[in-house]
């Protein structure tokens, strides 16, 4: 695998310098947002609203980072958490096997924490209801608030390898917000994803009935949370692999702290 993981970092670093491929990526990225594309996926039958380079890069990471938590912010139709917490349990399935053990479900201590301001009761029926439900525990109230923030912390003081994802309000206050909460439970060597970054290098007419748009989104806010933070670097690498994301300059990876 050593030759194999030279050669996708080489391809990596040729991808990043050809700019008609970038440049056709950037396109597509920008012309399917309007038409609702990444609306238009599932993972294990709940819509996830993703799109399927970010999911397999966050499948990548997971496998990478080998978590006991991810904390999520924003729930919508559960599909991310659905996916997080297959990923979960395809680990703890692999410990199993690797050590020899069968495989209890009474006994996981994986878990995914997803937040939402509003979770739907559809929803959340539809969540609890789904086999992988075992690894997941939802939190309703807003990210930034102090009350659900100690919740989190209180979940996070349980665990010793934690992954954090930011996808719910998508203003520069907010995330900067949830960075300044969230992020320091990344354990070293793990990642705080941050999505809808792409906001940023979008016109401001795509955002017409939203608070946020160019200057005033999760891009503006990483770049201010990096300012005064060193324990974090952003991974372009990721970003670079992809071409196709909503997260540049969102995957950012703790080196420090």
């Amino acid at each position: 695998m050593n030759s194999f993981n030279e050669d996708v970092v080489k391809r990596i670093i040729q991808i990043s310098s050809n700019n008609e491929l970038c440049e056709a990526g950037k396109y597509f990225l920008k012309s399917s947002i309007k038409p609702k594309y990444s609306y238009n996926f599932c993972w294990l039958g709940r819509p996830i609203i993703q799109y399927p380079q970010d999911i397999v890069a966050m499948q990548e990471l997971i496998w990478l980072t080998r978590p006991d938590l991810i904390i999520e912010t924003g729930i919508a139709h559960g599909g991310s958490l659905i996916f997080s917490a297959s990923m979960l349990a395809m680990l703890d399935v692999c410990d199993a096997f690797s050590s020899g053990r069968g495989f209890d479900q009474r006994r996981v201590s994986r878990r995914v924490l997803g937040i939402d301001i509003d979770i739907r009761e559809h929803n959340f029926q539809a969540i609890e209801a789904h086999p992988l439900a075992p690894y997941i525990e939802m939190i309703q109230g807003s990210s930034i608030d102090p009350q659900v923030i100690s919740m989190v912390k209180d979940t996070a003081a349980k665990h010793s390898s934690i992954l954090v994802c930011l996808d719910s309000n998508h203003t520069h206050e907010h995330v900067l917000a949830e960075l300044n909460a969230y992020a320091p439970l990344v354990t070293k060597g793990s990642y705080c994803v941050v999505f809808d970054t792409i906001i940023e290098d979008l016109p401001e007419s795509m955002f017409p009935d939203r608070p946020w748009g160019p200057g005033n989104n999760p891009k503006t806010a990483v770049w201010e949370y990096l300012k005064t933070n060193k324990d974090f670097e952003i991974d372009r690498s990721i970003q670079h692999k992809l071409l196709i994301t909503v997260a540049p300059d969102g995957f950012l990876k703790r080196i420090a702290g």
